[in-house]
C-alpha cells in the first residue's frame, strides 16, 4: 500500500494480518512518520463561533455518550480541532485532552478552554491523570503503535462504571473486502493497526472492560461510509466522476447497514462497578 489519500510520498508500506485475531498492522513504522502529518493536517476554525458551527456535526457523539454517562470527568484523546470537546464542556463535563499537534493544543487551550497535554503517546498521561468517567478516542486508536497498551491504560484511568468510547476503521468491512489497498480508511502509513471488533472486545475484556454497545450505523459511521467509497474509488481510478462514486455509495447502503459491515465502527466499553 502507499499514501493514496495524501500523496506525500511514493513509498510502499506492507501490512500484516494476525492469524489469531485478524488485526491488520503495518509491518514497519516509518522512522519519519511525522512527515505524514503535515502542518495542515488539522483544519482549525478561526473563531469560537466557527467552532460552534462546525461542532454541530459531532452532536451525535455527545448523544451516544449521554446514554451511558451524563456528567463527570471526560478525557478526549486526539481531539484535533476540539468540536466534541467543546460540546462536552458545554454539556457540563469537566473536559481534559491529550493531543499531539502543537497548533491544535494551543487552540484547545485558548479557544475551547480545556486542559491539554501535548504528546503523541497517550499512555503516560493516562496512567498519571487520575480517574475519569468517560474516555473517548474518536478515530485515534488506529494511529497508535500500541493500541492494546493504550486500552489497558485507559481502563486503569476509568472510575468504576465509567466508559471508554472508541471509533475505528473496520477491517472486516465490505469496503476493505472489495477495495483492499485502495481503501481510504487504510490510510497508509498513518494507520498503524486496524483491529476488528472481536479483537477490541477481547483486549477490553482482558483489562476489565465489558463491551456494552457496538455499531457501524451511527451517524458518524454512515458519513464515513460515504467518504470511504468516494475517496477509495478516486484512489482506484483517478479522475473518476463524483456522480459515479455517489451512485456506488447509494447502491452499497443496504449491504453496509446489515451486520457490522460498515467502513467504521463505534464501541462503548464499560468498567464494572465492583461491590
Amino acid at each position: 500500500m502507499k499514501d493514496f489519500n495524501r500523496h506525500l510520498s511514493d513509498d510502499w508500506f506492507d501490512y500484516n494480518v494476525c492469524k489469531s485475531c485478524g488485526t491488520l498492522s503495518i509491518a514497519s513504522i516509518p522512522d519519519d512518520l511525522g512527515r505524514y502529518y503535515p502542518s495542515d493536517y488539522y483544519s482549525l476554525p478561526s473563531t469560537e463561533d466557527d467552532l460552534a458551527r462546525a461542532a454541530t456535526h459531532e452532536e451525535y457523539k455527545l448523544e451516544l455518550i449521554s446514554r451511558f454517562n451524563r456528567g463527570g470527568r471526560l478525557l478526549e484523546i486526539g481531539p484535533g480541532a476540539g468540536g466534541f470537546a467543546y460540546l462536552a464542556k458545554r454539556a457540563g463535563f469537566d473536559v481534559a485532552a491529550v493531543e499531539m499537534d502543537e497548533r491544535a493544543c494551543a487552540f484547545l487551550r485558548d479557544v475551547v478552554g480545556v486542559r491539554v497535554v501535548q504528546t503523541a503517546d497517550p499512555e503516560a498521561p493516562l496512567r498519571a491523570s487520575g480517574q475519569f468517567d468517560v474516555i473517548s478516542l474518536w478515530h485515534v486508536l488506529e494511529h497508535l503503535a500500541r493500541p492494546e497498551a493504550v486500552l489497558e491504560a485507559a481502563a486503569g484511568a476509568l472510575a468504576p462504571g465509567g466508559v471508554v468510547v472508541i471509533a475505528v476503521p473496520n477491517p472486516r468491512s465490505i469496503q476493505f473486502a472489495l477495495l483492499r489497498r485502495y481503501w481510504a480508511h487504510l490510510d497508509a502509513p498513518r494507520h498503524l493497526a486496524l483491529m476488528p471488533s472481536s479483537a477490541i472486545r477481547e483486549a477490553a475484556q482482558a483489562c476489565g472492560l465489558d463491551t456494552v454497545f457496538e455499531t457501524s450505523t451511527d451517524v458518524g459511521g454512515l458519513g464515513w461510509n460515504a467518504f470511504g467509497w468516494q475517496m477509495s474509488l478516486r484512489n482506484l481510478v483517478p479522475g473518476m466522476p463524483a456522480v459515479v462514486a455517489r451512485a456506488v455509495t447509494r447502491l452499497m447502503r443496504p449491504v453496509e447497514r446489515r451486520g457490522l459491515r460498515g467502513a467504521t465502527m463505534t464501541l462503548v466499553l464499560r468498567k464494572a462497578v465492583r461491590g
